[in-house]
């Protein structure tokens, strides 16, 4: 019997949502825009996006999103990987549902916009990361990995099946974190 194709969402409200579409699809994904409550019917995994953060709250508020993404993930333990905004989306002052504290624009305004070569824990060769308007990861709790920094700032880390990475590898091509994230949700999967 073949392999399940797993179903991730992308939250769609706003931002680069396109790239991690393409990229997910690309991998053997079936994909689907998110925009609405029912859009979350079915999901396997969920990506949130780089964008602006405030827009996309914003967006969550006016589509009454939170709550139901909430139960998604701690209800149902679906894994999710933020991207950027995403990440601080994610935070506790947003979502809450990763025990870390975002700084917006926190290496500066998109002038400051630089790229990097990150050495993470689990790949053999450095993630090329591409930082835009990027957060970095101010506070974090006790169960969460720090995976790679910036000028000792965390800029990529995971607890449990939530990942954030505050640069875009859907821009570079990077695309070994979304296959890690997409082993994550077909794990999910198997185990249901």
């Amino acid at each position: 019997m073949a392999p399940a194709v797993p179903l991730v969402g992308v939250l769609a409200l706003q931002g680069g949502f396109d790239a991690h579409l393409k990229m997910l699809r690309d991998l053997g994904a079936d994909v689907r825009e998110v925009r609405t409550v029912a859009d979350l019917d079915g999901l396997d995994g969920l990506v949130l996006p780089g964008g602006e953060s405030t827009t996309m709250t914003l967006g969550i508020a006016r589509e009454g999103l939170a709550e139901p993404l909430v139960a998604l993930v701690r209800d149902r333990g679906v894994p999710v990987l933020g991207t950027c905004a995403g990440l601080i989306m994610l935070d506790r002052d947003h979502l809450g549902l990763m025990d870390i504290v975002a700084k917006r624009n926190a290496f500066g305004r998109q002038i400051r916009s630089f790229e990097a070569d990150l050495a993470f824990p689990d790949l053999d060769e450095p993630v090329h990361a591409v930082f835009i308007r990027a957060p970095w990861i101010a506070e974090h709790g006790p169960d969460v990995e720090i995976l790679a920094a910036v000028d000792g700032h965390g800029v990529a880390a995971r607890e449990g099946d939530v990942t954030v990475v505050a640069f875009h590898p859907e821009l570079s091509g990077e695309r070994r974190l979304h296959a890690q994230f997409l082993d994550r949700v077909r794990a999910h999967v198997a185990a249901r």
